[in-house]
């Protein structure tokens, strides 16, 4: 968008009497310029995704999963659940709906990690952002993630570890009917809003960081805490990101700012796949749902997942330059 980035410079510079190569006025521009681009790609992006989600409400999604069993229907789960928009926290109760409707735990497990770390807005806008390589590299990683979280939890039969009161809720079955092309523009135009609602919030705040990042903390520094140089660079990225609560819409423009500073992609994965999939809310949501032990093995997985896959991104990292 350098029409975007060109209109924001001329404010920045005629109307705040600021250049945008000196601090002050290059954080003015970073936030604002982000802002914007990221509310307009957002919008069109969730309309149009939304629009195709209309064919594929959870009551369809149920039939669709129930009806396949182990790694295949991991791979669906995973599948699924990067076509809906939702965050950790509120991907919870489409989590106990599932299983409440008696669908295999690793599937619902491998949905429960791809749906907030993967879905095609996101990832339409991280294309946006970084490209094809590295946008794909996420998605790819992500499912992948899931898939093998959702097998392991599988084998180990960890149904008894799910909280009574879930499986005492009764699943209803919905006949589900068609929408017509005014209700599916309809519903596109309400899943804007809602998600716009949800997530405005995160999205500033993520550019405020990532402009402070950009413009104001030196390089030498981040470089030194979890640049390349610092073998423990992944796991720190992946601890920083698990308390924080954001959509992935909010850390992409951290990522931006990090990736500007010469962090390693694989660093930069590690950190938004923490705060998108383990943050500390979801994570006390999800423990009045599953027991200790289940939690504790679900954030195990998700966790030593995560670091591996930053490791070995930048192992590789020569393949996304």
């Amino acid at each position: 968008m350098k029409w975007l980035w060109e209109l924001v410079r001329i404010l920045v510079e005629k109307g705040f009497g600021l250049s945008i190569e000196g601090q002050l006025g290059g954080s003015i521009h970073f936030f604002i310029y982000d802002t914007i681009k990221i509310f307009i790609l957002l919008s069109m992006l969730i309309f149009i995704i939304s629009y195709i989600q209309s064919y594929f409400p959870p009551e369809r999604t149920k039939k669709v999963l129930g009806g396949i069993k182990g790694v295949k229907g991991n791979i669906l789960g995973a599948l699924l659940g990067t076509i809906t928009p939702f965050c950790s926290c509120s991907s919870i109760p489409i989590f106990i709906g599932f299983t409440s409707a008696g669908l295999p735990l690793g599937v619902t497990f491998s949905f429960l990690i791809s749906s907030p770390m993967v879905d095609m807005a996101s990832f339409l806008l991280l294309i946006s952002f970084f490209g094809v390589k590295i946008a794909s590299a996420y998605v790819f990683v992500g499912l992948v993630l899931a898939i093998i979280g959702g097998t392991i939890i599988d084998k180990l039969k960890m149904e008894e570890y799910i909280e009574d009161y879930v499986w005492g809720t009764k699943a209803i079955d919905v006949e589900v009917e068609e929408m017509t092309y005014k209700e599916r523009i309809s519903f596109a135009k309400c899943q804007v809003t809602d998600i716009v609602h949800r997530v405005w919030l995160y999205i500033l705040i993520g550019v405020g960081i990532g402009a402070a990042i950009h413009n104001w903390i030196p390089q030498s520094i981040i470089e030194k805490v979890i640049g390349d140089n610092n073998p423990f660079s992944v796991l720190l990225a992946t601890v920083i990101g698990i308390p924080i609560y954001a959509d992935i819409f909010g850390t992409i423009p951290i990522a931006e700012a990090l990736v500007a500073k010469g962090v390693g992609i694989g660093t930069v994965l590690s950190f938004m796949m923490g705060v998108t999939t383990l943050s500390l809310p979801s994570m006390v949501m999800l423990s009045k749902v599953i027991k200790p032990r289940l939690l504790s093995i679900f954030i195990s997985i998700v966790t030593i997942g995560i670091i591996i896959v930053g490791y070995v991104f930048n192992a590789f990292s020569y393949i996304f330059i």
